[in-house]
C-alpha cells in the first residue's frame, strides 16, 4: 500500500483538525509539509477562511466542509504521501463545475510522472489517457490507445 495513493469519490474524514486530516497521507510530515500539500491541492484559501484555520475541527466525515473541500483534502493527502501509483476512483463525479475545475487542476499536478489508474463513468474524465479499457458485465470489452 505504500506504493499507492487513492482518491475516492466518497472521502473519509475524521472528527479532527484540517491539519491532522491531511497528515493522514504521511503521519510523520511536518506542519509545513502538510501545508505545502494543501496548497498543491488548492486547499489553502478555504482553510484560511475557516474559523480556526488549520486547527478547525471539521466534524465526522468533514460535515462542516463542502463536497469539493472534502475532495481537495483527499487530494492533499495524496500529494503528501507522494506515492508512485495513483488510483482515482470517480474523484470528481459528484461535484459542481467550479469545484470540478479546481480538483481537475489539482489532479493534473498530482499525477505528473506517476502511474495513474482512473475509474470513471464519464469518458471526458479519461479523455487524455494513454489507454482506456471499458468494462461491461465484468469483462474488458474495449480497449483504446490514445
Amino acid at each position: 500500500m505504500n506504493l499507492y495513493s487513492i482518491v475516492f469519490q466518497d472521502v473519509t474524514l475524521f472528527n479532527n483538525t484540517v491539519l491532522e486530516n491531511i497528515r493522514i497521507g504521511d503521519k510523520d510530515a511536518t506542519d509545513e509539509q502538510v501545508m505545502q500539500a494543501a496548497a498543491l491541492a488548492n486547499c489553502t484559501e478555504f482553510i484560511e477562511n475557516l474559523p480556526d484555520k488549520w486547527q478547525t475541527v471539521i466534524g465526522e466525515n468533514g460535515k462542516k466542509l463542502s463536497g469539493g473541500e472534502r475532495q481537495r483534502i483527499s487530494i492533499a493527502r495524496a500529494f503528501l504521501k507522494n506515492a508512485p501509483i495513483i488510483l482515482l476512483d470517480e474523484a470528481s463525479a459528484s461535484l459542481d463545475v467550479e469545484n470540478e475545475t479546481l480538483i481537475q487542476q489539482s489532479i493534473s499536478k498530482l499525477i505528473k510522472g506517476k502511474t495513474v489508474l482512473v475509474i470513471a463513468h464519464r469518458m471526458r474524465t479519461v479523455a487524455g489517457a494513454d489507454k482506456i479499457i471499458t468494462i461491461k458485465d465484468g469483462k474488458a470489452s474495449e480497449g483504446k490507445k490514445g
